[in-house]
């Protein structure tokens, strides 16, 4: 079971936010997301030691996620009106469609830094669900109690919920308005990752890393933006 467990944290250090991005894409709802990925990593705590380690972990971990997502739609007797928003979606997409943020993990950024946030909840909604870290790493890094961060992200869950925030690009006219949260959260991602607040290693280069890529694709948009000369003032 430890061996388990060891394998299960370190698929989720690697592949946890884009898990959580892949159905929150599919769902249009990021609390969701959460919870059902956390339940195929139980799911996963109890079938891995006994099936073994499947070859595509990620994978695995992903369709789990998604059936439980349709089995909480079914919980909600709105499984047709799930169905019919989905296969419209695939309808009307194509190949050549363009995506102003083409990467799911990055537009996770950008939906959980939505301007209906605080500025504490933007932060500590993101490091929960795109970092991975655990309430109490986050509580060490901005220096607050756990009860405090578990609030804000409750309250954050709850403040995208009520709004009826889909999990989807923004418009580029609202970058901007985005963009000092976004470019925050990438900055305290690198930070964890470079000095690790807790675990037996100083440095976590799988979350350097990953604030290093999402820099790269944030300063993409930032210079293929018609309006890039205004975001910076």
């Amino acid at each position: 079971m430890d061996d388990t467990r060891r394998t299960v944290e370190a698929v989720w250090r690697i592949e946890g936010p884009r898990i959580t991005a892949s159905v929150a894409k599919m769902t249009g709802d990021l609390g969701l997301a959460e919870d059902v990925t956390q339940e195929a990593l139980i799911e996963a705590l109890g079938a891995w030691p006994d099936s073994g380690i499947p070859n595509n972990p990620g994978a695995w971990l992903t369709a789990v996620a998604k059936r439980r997502a349709i089995d909480a739609w079914r919980r909600r007797e709105r499984l047709d009106d799930r169905y019919a928003a989905i296969a419209r979606t695939l309808d009307e997409a194509s190949d050549d469609d363009w995506q102003p943020i083409d990467d799911d993990v990055l537009r996770l950024v950008f939906t959980a830094c939505h301007p209906a946030l605080s500025r504490e909840s933007q932060v500590a909604l993101t490091l929960r669900v795109v970092a991975g870290l655990s309430t109490d790493e986050i509580a060490r890094m901005l220096l607050t109690s756990v009860p405090t961060v578990q609030a804000r992200i409750t309250r954050a869950k709850k403040s995208l919920a009520a709004a009826r925030v889909p999990f989807e690009t923004p418009d580029p006219s609202e970058w901007k308005a985005r963009l000092s949260a976004v470019l925050g959260v990438v900055y305290l991602v690198f930070t964890e990752g470079y000095a690790a607040t807790a675990g037996d290693r100083w440095v976590r280069p799988d979350l350097a890393d990953e604030a290093i890529r999402l820099g790269r694709v944030v300063v993409g948009l930032c210079r293929a933006s018609p309006s890039r000369s205004r975001w910076w003032r």
